[in-house]
């Protein structure tokens, strides 16, 4: 007895987009128009005015820009595409795969900070301390303005939730569960285009430091030496996004992840049992399960779902009844 609720033709949607998934893409928009701004108003006033320090600033953050437009065209890509029936699973989890791949970008700018860095030790060059101040305080205003747009809201009010299971008549299934909740789901998309816009405030906090020490002190070696730190913050950053954003799209199942333990809570006893129990992710705050049960007495799948109708983080549910020997 099998609930065959992934069809192609299945005639409920399997849209599993996070809760504020519009509000997140057009405020990367907005930041990537600050950004863009930011970057042609440095490049163009550095070549104007021969300084160095504006134009290698302003190539620093198109990098930054483009690694943004990453997530942005993550974002409207899977909303354009959020109701083709060929994304088996919805395009819940085209964000981790933008985010897994602005990761990596993450990482090579933290590499040339750090070589670049290196290279300063060894071959140092005059640096025009107020000038270069300037540029890293505007720089840095512009960047905590664009962190604070792309802020992710831990606690959120309630919503509804729909869940994607196969219509029943007898059991009421063309209508959606809905159950409030407030914990919010973690955007690693948003997530990404944040991070990016952070290793630039911390490079303009670092160096900020280091030039007015410089300036004061004659310290100069404290530029290239802010850098190298800066890198290594920014490779853990890096790292971190790399790792979740990773675990999510091979399936992996944290060891504290909870979902698996309360199914079977819900599930089993009364002769019920779980042969086989997989859990995924599907989007921010959807995740996926397919349930195999054994047990002497079928009932019907329908009976099943609805014990686990009140788990909000299950969107979409297949369940499969065995009678035991």
């Amino acid at each position: 007895m099998t609930d065959h609720s992934a069809r192609l033709s299945s005639p409920h949607e399997h849209i599993f987009l996070g809760d504020n998934h519009e509000r997140n893409e057009r405020r990367t928009w907005i930041v990537i128009a600050i950004t863009a701004t930011m970057m042609v108003a440095e490049i163009a006033a550095g070549s104007i005015y021969g300084s160095m320090a504006l134009v290698a600033d302003g190539w620093h953050m198109s990098t930054h820009a483009a690694a943004m437009l990453i997530a942005a065209l993550a974002y409207l890509y899977a909303r354009k595409n959020a109701r083709n029936p060929r994304f088996t699973f919805g395009t819940g989890k085209l964000g981790e795969l933008a985010a897994f791949a602005s990761a990596v970008v993450l990482a090579l700018i933290a590499l040339l900070i750090g070589w670049e860095s290196l290279l300063r030790f060894y071959s140092p060059v005059a640096i025009n301390f107020p000038q270069a101040i300037n540029v890293a305080v505007i720089g840095l205003g512009v960047n905590l303005l664009c962190a604070w747009l792309l802020r992710d809201d831990h606690l959120h009010h309630g919503h509804g939730h729909h869940h994607g299971h196969s219509p029943d008549p007898d059991h009421d299934h063309a209508r959606p569960h809905v159950h409030d909740h407030g914990e919010h789901a973690g955007d690693n998309n948003l997530r990404a285009a944040y991070l990016h816009v952070l290793a630039d405030a911390l490079t303009s906090v670092l160096a900020i430091v280091a030039l007015v020490l410089g300036s004061l002190y004659g310290w100069d070696w404290m530029d290239p030496a802010m850098g190298i730190v800066g890198g290594l913050v920014i490779a853990r950053w890096s790292w971190g996004l790399i790792r979740d954003a990773g675990r999510v799209l091979l399936d992996y199942v944290p060891a504290d992840e909870e979902l698996p333990e309360e199914i079977r809570e819900v599930i089993e006893g009364e002769g019920d049992r779980i042969t086989d129990l997989h859990v995924w992710q599907l989007g921010p705050g959807h995740h996926g399960a397919i349930v195999s049960i054994r047990t002497a007495v079928p009932q019907e799948p329908s009976i099943y779902r609805e014990k686990l109708a009140h788990i909000h983080e299950l969107s979409h549910v297949t369940i499969e009844v065995e009678k035991a020997a």
